[in-house]
């Protein structure tokens, strides 16, 4: 018949395969579906800036449960306003974006042992992991590794090192969760790390070990660096960045202001370690030393006369400097103190010293004038202003070990005061 459509024998079958087809389309039940072989939630987050609420899908469980699961975390967050999208960035892309946005807010100094750390100890072990996939265990992980053999030629890093390494990730990590809003919550935190051994401080000089050591070196034209560290527990960037102006006299002390440090072969002068500068008293030896070594440093002028490559005004001037008044490398006087203790014990003529000094780094300087004045009684905060710590707290663990020697003392010490009350 004309203008009749005549049916073929495939069009009965058609209503039945649009019917299959709708059968096997994925289902989105209470904002879970699978697709694939995975499963994936759907949850509606309200933008902060517009305050519309937009779909935000997740996918790549692997059970409904899951994805169930993860769907209910979700959405307490979303209504929190705490919800994160998921993205695909690694440990490594996000410490480096850290360490470049912190570059203008910390230290030069402290910025390059930050680098230093990660790229040495952190990117090669998780660096390629998932900023946030990375869980506590494995974090825990990171610093078993780095005791048992992250050291140069297998060897461990030492508790105090790793202690390091984990300073810096619970701050890169709790930027990721407060500031760039990453992830939910910082696993560093949670992680275990080594603790440290006790006896950290090594080998303390005696009183009479450093008055060796000082009548040894003061021969030498910087014999005054040692004598200051060692009477006032400056830190060595603090001592050779302190120029004329810094010392006073007519008081009898010195105003610490700042520090000085090499980075990448340039000398950078900053803040001292705690960010605030100090005046720190000083004994009328001390003040004798500092005038001597101030007419030495007359006498080297006048002698280099044009070549003299220090500032003009005499306050401007470095404490300690070369020769020609250009500052002194911060490894120089450490290497040099090493010279003195091996010539003092192996002198190049005559026989050995029968006492010889134990060998000990600049910085222990510090800790025999911590020491030293602790066994004397003088209060924890007198020593922490000294020292230039930012809280008297960080002097009581440092020097845990001196002050539990006055602990035992205490109460012989309380007995013989009411004693002689009583008499």
């Amino acid at each position: 018949m004309a203008g009749t459509a005549l049916a073929t024998p495939d069009e009965p079958d058609r209503p039945k395969k649009k019917r299959k087809a709708a059968k096997n389309t994925p289902k989105l039940r209470d904002g879970v579906m699978k697709r694939g072989n995975t499963w994936s939630y759907v949850i509606r987050v309200k933008d902060p800036e517009t305050g519309i609420s937009k779909p935000r899908w997740v996918g790549g469980f692997p059970s409904e449960e899951a994805a169930k699961e993860a769907r209910d975390e979700a959405r307490v967050r979303a209504r929190r306003g705490e919800y994160i999208d998921r993205n695909l960035i690694t440990v490594a892309d996000y410490l480096d974006e850290w360490l470049e946005n912190h570059a203008v807010t910390i230290k030069p100094k402290t910025l390059s042992d930050y680098r230093h750390l990660i790229d040495r100890h952190v990117k090669p072990r998780i660096g390629g992991a998932k900023l946030q996939a990375v869980r506590p265990a494995q974090i825990t992980k990171l610093y078993r590794d780095l005791i048992t053999e992250g050291g140069r030629s297998g060897a461990g890093l030492s508790p105090r090192t790793v202690a390091y390494v984990h300073a810096v990730l619970r701050k890169a990590f709790r930027d990721a969760v407060e500031v760039e809003q990453l992830i939910p919550s910082n696993p560093v935190e949670r992680a275990k790390r080594p603790k440290s051994r006790p006896g950290e401080l090594g080998q303390i000089w005696t009183p009479d070990q450093l008055r060796t050591f000082l009548d040894h070196a003061s021969a030498h034209r910087l014999s005054a660096f040692f004598h200051l560290a060692a009477y006032t527990g400056a830190r060595r960037g603090e001592l050779l960045n302190l120029r004329w102006r810094d010392v006073d006299f007519t008081g009898s002390q010195i105003y610490i202001k700042g520090s000085a440090s090499f980075v990448a072969g340039q000398r950078i002068e900053g803040t001292t370690k705690s960010g605030r500068s100090r005046v720190v008293s000083i004994a009328p030896g001390t003040v004798k030393v500092l005038k001597s070594h101030r007419a030495r440093q007359d006498a080297e002028r006048l002698l280099v006369g044009k070549d003299w490559k220090g500032a003009a005004a005499p306050g401007d001037r470095y404490v300690f400097a070369t020769g020609w008044g250009e500052p002194i490398h911060p490894d120089t006087v450490s290497s040099l103190m090493a010279t003195l203790i091996k010539s003092y014990n192996q002198p190049s003529e005559g026989e050995p010293s029968a006492e010889p000094l134990p060998r000990v780094r600049l910085h222990d300087l510090r800790h025999v004038h911590a020491t030293t004045l602790l066994l004397a009684g003088v209060a924890v905060h007198v020593v922490a202003a000294r020292l230039g710590h930012a809280d008297p707290s960080i002097t009581l663990r440092v020097y845990a070990h001196v002050i539990n020697e006055q602990l035992a003392e205490a109460a012989d010490i309380f007995a013989r005061r009411i004693g002689e009350g009583m008499e």
